[in-house]
């Protein structure tokens, strides 16, 4: 079996209290030179503006002032993703106004947030007029940094304060801690099982409906199951099994594992409650294999 290559340390090593407020006060130098950044540049286009600003008709213009762009098909937004914030590995924060916060109005300030973590962060409408805004805290790559978090949470509350709204989010350290706490989790059930048929020419087959992959290689074929991601992934296994011994059958072939090993009907069971063990331990975490929060989680 396999672990899957991803940047999570394993064990992870703790951050001191020492570290976490140095981080801190790098992080808070850096968004001040980033806001000071922007001040210059947003009056250097106002002074540009004044100077080579043209008084003439511009020929895309039309009488009322409006520039007719070519029409494009909307962008793409965390809204249309289908994926909902979840607080077991995004940091949620809800924005809510008396009056209700335009989605147009929000839609265009959120575009840089978009920009700068990309499928990161996930927008959602939530009861009452109201929205969460959420930065996702870890994936396969490991736990998002202390820096990007405290940007995060200063993107969305200048942006909040732009539209009137109030904010509300958990505690960052908090929220830190419990993402290492399942990323350690995550570090262990991320496995893969790889079976490999060699010795024979095998032509290249289809998995069809099955969860696992087949890859053609020189001396033979190798079927691999990416256990976090897979639906019942004992199930798959098994039929991914079934698959591997018939080839070998069929072929004159043998199965072997990544190192050459013979795998024999023994190892196959004790691949088989490996992953059961793995499928139990995300279970207790209320992931399940296969779902749509496993697909973010190990993504």
């Amino acid at each position: 079996m396999r672990r899957c290559a991803s940047g999570r340390s394993w064990p992870p090593d703790d951050m001191t209290d020492l570290q976490f407020g140095l981080l801190l006060i790098g992080a808070v130098a850096v968004a001040a030179v980033l806001i000071y950044n922007r001040l210059q540049e947003r009056a250097a286009g106002r002074r540009a503006e004044r100077t080579f600003g043209s008084r003439h008709a511009d020929a895309l213009l039309g009488e009322t002032g409006a520039r007719r762009e070519p029409a494009a098909a909307p962008r793409k937004n965390a809204m249309q993703s289908g994926a909902l914030p979840d607080a077991r590995l995004d940091y949620v924060i809800d924005l809510a106004a008396p009056r209700g916060i335009a989605a147009a109005s929000l839609l265009e300030l959120w575009a840089p947030l978009e920009h700068r973590f990309a499928k990161r962060v996930l927008l959602a409408a939530s009861k009452g007029g109201g929205w969460s805004a959420a930065l996702q805290l870890v994936t396969r790559a490991g736990v998002a940094s202390e820096s990007e978090l405290l940007e995060f949470r200063s993107e969305v509350e200048t942006l909040a304060a732009k539209l009137g709204a109030s904010v509300s989010a958990p505690e960052m350290r908090q929220a830190l801690d419990a993402a290492h706490s399942l990323d350690r989790v995550c570090a262990q059930a991320d496995i893969q099982v790889a079976l490999h048929v060699v010795g024979a020419a095998i032509a290249e087959i289809e998995a069809g409906e099955q969860a696992f992959q087949v890859t053609p290689r020189e001396d033979g074929i190798t079927l691999t199951l990416d256990v976090v991601r897979t639906p019942e992934p004992a199930r798959s296994f098994q039929a991914m099994a079934r698959s591997a011994r018939q080839l070998a059958a069929a072929h004159g072939a043998r199965l072997v594992d990544d190192n050459g090993n013979p795998v024999d009907e023994r190892a196959l069971a004790a691949i088989g409650t490996e992953v059961e063990a793995v499928r139990h331990m995300l279970a207790e975490r209320g992931i399940e294999p296969g779902s749509p929060l496993a697909l973010r989680l190990f993504s």
